[in-house]
């Protein structure tokens, strides 16, 4: 399984990618959970979601900066 592009995680609505940071993360505790109890079958699962979250967040924050930098017209 490839891992996720960045770019997918660009086209996502503020909305959906604060849903999306909130999946992952339960997916990590659960992933955690399955490891600590010698469930976990796949261990690459947990590169793939912390990628995947690294991904997510990236583009929050680059969101947030965006917001919060004046325009040309407010300086």
């Amino acid at each position: 399984m490839p891992l996720p592009k960045v770019s997918e995680a660009r086209e996502l609505s503020d909305e959906k990618l604060a849903e999306e940071i909130i999946a992952v993360k339960r997916q990590l505790f659960q992933l955690r959970l399955q490891k600590a109890t010698r469930q976990l079958e796949k261990p690459h699962q947990f590169r793939h979601a912390r990628h995947r979250l690294s991904q997510l967040l990236t583009v929050e924050g680059e969101r947030q900066r965006a917001a919060s930098q004046p325009t040309k017209e407010e300086k």
